[in-house]
Parts: structure tokens; sequence; C-alpha cells
């Protein structure tokens, strides 16, 4: 499948002969009619592009499933589940995560940790 991003491109280009084979067709009175409405279309669609490319984009959800079984030994660290900064507000799930073991000081988990980073 072709990218969006490629398909924008072809369809840009499509258009832009269209309008040029529209004004070499027509005469001057019926093609700076045209140009004009052309051009104020593109400036609503150029605001409307500035406006959505600022809004800050969706998160998706952080899953975890059937994850292995961990094990931490001598201060190590294990985590069959996520780890996460503090603060991040993504929306997190985890189920029929695997065994998380800790021993000689270690740490597990096999949930969900939100630590300071």
């Amino acid at each position: 499948m072709k990218s969006r991003r490629h398909i924008v491109l072809v369809v840009t280009g499509v258009l832009v002969a269209v309008l040029a084979s529209a004004f070499v067709v027509l005469r001057w009175d019926s093609a700076d009619k045209i140009a004009t409405a052309a051009s104020a279309l593109a400036g609503v669609a150029g605001v409307g592009v500035a406006l959505w490319a600022a809004l800050p984009a969706a998160r998706s959800a952080v899953r975890a499933r059937e994850t292995g079984a961990t094990r931490a030994r001598g201060g190590g660290y294990a985590n069959s589940g996520i780890d996460a900064p503090a603060g991040d507000a993504t929306p997190m799930e985890v189920s029929r995560t695997g065994d998380a073991t800790a021993g000689d000081g270690g740490q597990a988990i096999s949930g969900i940790l939100r630590r300071p980073r």
C-alpha cells in the first residue's frame, strides 16, 4: 500500500495539472476568477492544516499482555509489566503478566510502576 504522503503528493500534482490546464483553455476573465477561488481555498486549507498540526496528538494506550517471567538478583530490577515515568499520563493496562521474582536485594514488579526518572 502506498503511504499517505505519497498519495497526498500525487493528488496535489493532479490538482495543479488540472488548474494549469483550465488556465490555458479558459479566457483571461474566467481563469482569473478560478485562480482567485483556488487561492482562497488554499489559504483556508493552509490555516486548517496549521491548526491541526498545532494540536497535540492523541496518545495511544500502552498494554502489556501475556509477558514471560522475570527474575532479579543482587540488587537488580525485573519487570514483566510496564515501567513508566511518574508524570506520564498515558493510559496503561496490564493483563496476564508473567511472574516477577526478586532475590538477594533485587526488585521485581508484574503490574504498572510509575517512578521518578
